[in-house]
């Protein structure tokens, strides 16, 4: 149980961060919840691919992404694309990615079953909070469109059912019945039901404010300048930023516990902390096509997809969104929006449901905060009192439930341990 008084700190209002300062508040610790943004949800966890996929646990780490990420360097739509532009973080990162390759299976079976595991405690915080985020529990259809492509899909589909995970084979026949919309020539496929989709923007801003109603403190809108921790003396050091963009006096508040969920600016903090975690900011874009006309509507899909030689997955977001996003790209903290990675989303949505229009679209990218062997750290930092749940890469909408509980659990565990 927590120590009576215990001000926790939590760093980062994206889906991780709020769903550790709701999982923190009910376990009964007093929290301050920190973000630069105004609003809860405006960065990574704004608009995603949208899939809660257990069936999407594969880790990347494969002699096969470091060629296709040397023979696609110089290609602007390539899937994965790599700025050559060298630095001491990105040289050390691909290092560390490189030596992880030996870890595929058990990485990829540990993020199969900690996603399982997530899908649940995320659906139970949405039912006991009443959140409305357009989701459908429609399963998750992975395509593919050459032999090879498939018989790779297999294998990961037996790591994927020893983790406990079921997602069954299906034809190119099965393909059309699954999701009639969805037009082109497959060689086959694999469905998963238990997976799901939904908008994580709504989810976390409709658990923001459940957290608001349990009494966590809002510190949205307030740029951290400094941080310190010594012997369970937590001391942050922050300001206001105002609508006017113009810098607030600094303030400064005390804690008995800290924990980092600011994705790819966790790297930052954690030095400040004196503590590594080694996390790199790996670009992903998105489009939300706006379907304002019945018949876009209706040439649109339901089943969520994943075109695994594309990289690129969909999610039907009510009955006037279809998302659809992907590609990966290795250039910095830059959140540039470039068109020769817009164009490739628009020209797949053209080829496979060539009756939806996509006149009408936003354009959208995201910094997914990746660790080299693709696992999140839910760890203790090296001084009393600091915490980490951080790095999720590409799927912190599908584990993010799982690692608050997992977090809260260690801080309880540390207090225990503390006042035994």
């Amino acid at each position: 149980m927590p120590s009576i008084g215990d001000r926790v700190a939590v760093i980062g209002g994206g889906v991780t961060g709020v769903t550790t300062a709701y999982k923190l508040a009910k376990a009964g610790y007093r929290v301050s919840l920190f973000d630069k943004h105004p609003y809860p949800a405006m960065e990574t966890s704004f608009a995603n691919g949208g899939q809660l996929s257990a069936s999407n646990a594969e880790v990347w780490n494969s002699w096969s992404t470091i060629g296709k990420g040397l023979r696609w360097m110089l290609t602007p739509g390539a899937p994965l694309l790599v700025n050559p532009y060298p630095s001491w973080h990105k040289l050390s990162w691909m290092a560390e990615f490189i030596a992880a390759i030996p870890t595929y299976e058990r990485s990829t079976e540990a993020t199969a079953r900690l996603a399982i595991a997530a899908r649940g405690v995320l659906q139970a915080m949405a039912a006991e909070e009443n959140i409305a985020f357009d989701c459908e529990t429609r399963g998750i259809l992975h395509v593919y469109q050459t032999r090879a492509e498939f018989e790779h899909a297999a294998r990961v589909t037996e790591i994927l059912r020893r983790a406990g995970l079921g997602r069954r084979e299906v034809s190119p026949a099965e393909i059309r019945d699954i999701e009639p919309a969805l037009k082109g020539d497959f060689y086959g496929g694999f469905f998963t039901e238990s997976d799901f989709t939904g908008d994580i923007h709504k989810f976390t801003n409709g658990l923001a404010a459940s957290c608001w109603r349990l009494g966590v403190e809002n510190r949205l809108g307030c740029e951290i300048e400094w941080i310190y921790a010594d012997k369970g003396d937590i001391r942050i050091r922050f300001r206001h930023l105002a609508d006017t963009e113009e810098f607030e006096p600094l303030e400064q508040a005390s804690f008995d516990k800290v924990v980092v969920c600011a994705g790819v600016c966790s790297r930052r903090l954690a030095r400040e902390l004196g503590d590594r975690i080694n996390v790199y900011p790996v670009k992903g874009y998105s489009i939300t096509v706006q379907l304002t006309e019945r018949i876009d509507q209706e040439a649109a899909p339901w089943v969520s997809l994943l075109d695994d030689d594309a990289k690129i997955v969909t999610s039907r977001l009510g009955v006037d969104r279809f998302r659809v996003a992907g590609t990966a790209e290795f250039n910095g903290f830059n959140r540039d929006i470039r068109s020769a990675r817009i164009e490739p989303l628009v020209a797949w949505c053209r080829s496979h449901f060539p009756d939806m229009s996509t006149r009408q679209y936003m354009s959208w990218s995201g910094l997914r905060p990746m660790m080299p062997d693709m696992m999140p750290r839910v760890i203790a930092g090296r001084r009393p009192g600091v915490f980490y749940n951080t790095g999720h890469g590409h799927l912190g909408w599908t584990l993010s439930a799982v690692t608050a509980e997992m977090v809260t659990s260690l801080i309880s565990r540390t207090d225990a341990a503390q006042n035994a």
